[in-house]
């Protein structure tokens, strides 16, 4: 039996019903890729990168897995297809995005797959809900946990708890 390994998701939705969306993103996740170990709240966030666009809703995922990096990006392109998402423009608006954050502490960069994501330090949407899964996860590149990377991020960019 191959020994579990833990991977930070990061969900974001902001075309259709974003709640449905996530919700059927997770219960995916969990049959496909591993347990689900702990979920964040869902956040509303303001669009980065493209700002015309709706806002977002984000979660952090910590899911325990048996599979590769490169298996779990497989699996995560497969789920967002399913869910009806089309690559129109870089950062612009989606129905489903998931993103490795965190696979382990590996540090992987291929053509198809960077790990640590290399934006999530410059990114509040990301680092509140990491924050709450994993406040003291190391990044294995800035070695500073996600509590102070939120805390030093210089993004001002809304993130609100959604009610």
């Amino acid at each position: 039996m191959t020994a579990k390994k833990t991977v930070y998701l990061l969900l974001g939705s902001n075309l259709g019903d974003r709640l449905q969306i996530m919700r059927a993103a997770r219960k995916l996740i969990g049959m496909e890729i591993g347990h689900i170990v702990s979920a964040s709240s869902i956040y509303e966030t303001a669009p980065w990168g493209v700002l015309d666009q709706p806002s977002f809703l984000n979660q952090v995922l910590e899911v325990a897995t048996e599979m590769t990096p490169e298996e779990v990006l497989r699996i995560i392109l497969d789920i967002e297809h399913e869910l009806g998402r089309i690559r129109y423009e870089r950062w612009g608006a989606r129905v489903i995005d998931i993103d490795i954050l965190y696979f382990e502490s590996l540090v992987v960069d291929t053509a198809r797959l960077t790990i640590p994501h290399p934006r999530l330090h410059e990114r509040r949407f990301t680092l509140a809900p990491l924050s709450e899964v994993a406040p003291n996860f190391i990044h294995p590149i800035l070695n500073k946990n996600s509590e102070q990377l939120l805390a030093e991020c210089i993004d001002t960019s809304e993130v609100k708890l959604l009610s």
